[in-house]
């Protein structure tokens, strides 16, 4: 069985931004009302494709902790 989707689509805007803010993904877990975990963050960074679920409690954490307003377009390229 073959899937056409493709999985791994490089690194994601996300990583950049979480290196020049200088967050930590621990942070990012810390701040989160929702249940995110760092391997979820990872995965992100990473390009791996996530639900759009996993990409919102990413995002709302990020903007917690930042303190700024990410749109979905800023830290995801899919």
């Amino acid at each position: 069985m073959t899937d056409d989707t493709e999985r791994n689509l490089g690194e994601q805007p996300i990583a950049k931004i979480l290196e020049t803010l200088e967050i930590k993904v621990n942070a990012l877990v810390e701040i989160s009302t929702e249940q995110i975990t760092h391997k979820m963050i990872h995965r992100a960074c990473k390009g791996r494709r996530l639900s759009k679920k996993v990409q919102r409690k990413i995002l709302t954490a990020l903007n917690a902790v930042s303190g700024k307003n990410y749109s979905h377009g800023d830290l995801f390229n899919y």
